[in-house]
């Protein structure tokens, strides 16, 4: 079996980490305030989140290639702030990764936060505790199967990413030139072996990430 260019799969092993990295920190709140309002536009907000797991990543791909050019809403602003197009770059990805993968990252982690309930949270005032206060110290810890979950769901998704980062990001060797594209190359080429190579190595990925998961989560419940 041949060796493939593993520059690829180096750059999407970063994509996955610093979109997973942000995902993180902007999902805990997002799933915070959707696991404890009784707002009415919940459902809606809900509805939002949730869009990228049944919307085919083509048209959301399309989508958010008019939003970032330079003639759309967010990528002109951020021309006119940086100087550089959303599109065909490295940071056009990470965004549309963290766009595309944040259901995966948000839904657990709401799940975990609603198992927390609010008798440990009042219990904690109570005590004296502030808000912020109580929940690093009482629902992030009980959380922690939460985060295990989205953060493998998030990580693992991001490196199988195809219609968004191609859409948004296209082929450029370095640049964009992500696993999954390079997969795509390679079976266009008629190049068997190193696409073999490259599946494989995603395989392996996804099976041993949700092996862990699933036994560190059941080892939890014991």
């Amino acid at each position: 079996m041949l060796l493939p260019d593993l520059g690829p799969l180096l750059l999407t092993v970063k994509l996955a980490f610093i979109s997973t990295s942000v995902l993180i920190v902007i999902g805990t709140p997002v799933a915070w305030w959707l696991a404890t309002t009784r707002c009415r536009i919940k459902p809606f907000a809900e509805a939002i989140v949730a869009l990228p797991i049944v919307l085919p990543p083509t048209v959301m791909g399309f989508y958010l290639l008019i939003l970032f050019s330079p003639q759309g809403a967010l990528g002109s602003f951020w021309y006119e702030l940086s100087g550089q197009a959303l599109t065909f770059n490295f940071f056009g990805l990470v965004v549309a990764s963290v766009l595309y993968s944040l259901p995966f990252v948000v839904q657990p982690l709401q799940s975990a936060f609603e198992s927390v309930g609010k008798d440990l949270m009042e219990a904690a005032y109570t005590l004296g505790a502030k808000p912020l206060d109580a929940f690093f110290s009482v629902a992030v810890p009980l959380a922690k199967r939460g985060y295990l979950t989205a953060i493998v769901l998030g990580f693992s998704h991001t490196l199988g990413e195809f219609g968004v980062v191609l859409m948004i990001g296209g082929n450029i060797p370095g640049e964009t030139r992500l696993i999954s594209i390079a997969i795509y190359d390679h079976v266009e080429s008629l190049e068997y072996a190193q696409a073999h190579t490259l599946s494989l190595i995603l395989l392996a990925f996804a099976f041993v990430s949700m092996l862990l998961m699933y036994l560190i989560n059941q080892r939890s419940k014991a």
